[in-house]
């Protein structure tokens, strides 16, 4: 993730190369540093110095880390010729590179043609079952062209190889969310939080995911976690607190007539009530009325 800090200095020197003030290598290589998408401005400045000779033999042996990182910008840009020379550059220098296989790969998804695509990354991941970049590729290539079963299929090959990658793990919850398989996605966020506990973003979109499947046990649990998010983040995020105010209500519902155990204290919620009325109160005044109005509605 690129923090603030880095973001400016990213856009000063794009604004210093964009003004005519040089330094257009040092900007593509914090674009490669940073691994931001900038693909229009990497192809500009990269093409710039490949097709400068002077420029191009300056960089020595980065040349070739440059023709790699203008192709894919190409790509990006849907420049496929330009794609194609600088593939073909790389080819001429590395003939048996694995790394310019997964280009040719790359290319042909571009053009669409899917099956000739998944025959090269099948032959790469032959000779190296471990290539979690071609793994990617297959997840990317099944939902570019729509096929989200492939696309779960193959993120759970993926992640019985790579079980510690984060952005896996999310990107399989998301789609299982979008699906509407909540039971599956809770198995993902659970495996975020045992990984990475303090991330209040996975406490977050678990608690989001409890609440819809419903409940009285989902819903204790969720508004568990919402309270965990309201820890992590120091009691700004509003839709914790919110969250909060809308598990108690249900449960509520849910719980009637049930033990005096099955329900609520109303202590967090209050101070949930509270601390949404004062942050509307600072950020937007005009839609306290709103929130007032919903969390009566809720009977908080």
């Amino acid at each position: 993730m690129v923090s603030k800090t880095e973001e400016t200095q990213l856009n000063r020197l794009e604004n210093q190369v964009d003004n005519g003030g040089g330094g257009a290598w040092e900007y593509l290589c914090l674009v490669r540093k940073l691994k931001v998408r900038r693909s229009e401005k990497v192809l500009k400045y990269g093409l710039s110095i490949l097709n400068d000779p002077k420029k191009r033999s300056a960089l020595g042996p980065e040349e070739w880390t440059l023709y790699e990182q203008v192709a894919i910008a190409a790509m990006d840009c849907q420049c496929l010729n330009v794609a194609k020379d600088c593939i073909k550059a790389l080819l001429k220098k590395f003939p048996e590179s694995k790394r310019v296989g997964r280009l040719e790969g790359m290319l042909l998804e571009a053009k669409g043609l899917w099956a000739e695509a998944e025959k090269v990354y099948s032959s790469l991941l032959e000779d190296n079952p471990l290539d979690q970049v071609i793994h990617k590729r297959k997840v990317a290539m099944a939902k570019a062209q729509g096929n989200i079963s492939g696309a779960i299929e193959s993120l759970n090959k993926y992640l019985e190889i790579f079980m510690a990658d984060h952005d896996a793990w999310r990107e399989l919850a998301e789609i299982y969310v979008s699906l509407q398989m909540y039971k599956q996605a809770t198995f993902c966020y659970e495996e975020l939080i045992l990984s990475q506990p303090t991330v209040p973003l996975y406490h977050l979109a678990y608690a989001d995911v409890l609440y819809t499947l419903g409940g009285l046990e989902n819903l204790q649990t969720s508004k568990k976690y919402y309270a965990s998010t309201i820890d992590l983040t120091g009691g700004k995020n509003t839709r914790a607190l919110l969250g909060v105010c809308l598990c108690t209500s249900a449960i509520g519902q849910v719980s009637k007539g049930r033990n005096k155990e099955d329900k609520e204290s109303p202590e967090l919620q209050s101070l949930a009530a509270k601390a949404l009325e004062k942050e509307y109160r600072q950020k937007a005044d005009d839609k306290l009325g709103l929130l007032t109005s919903a969390l009566r509605s809720l009977k908080i």
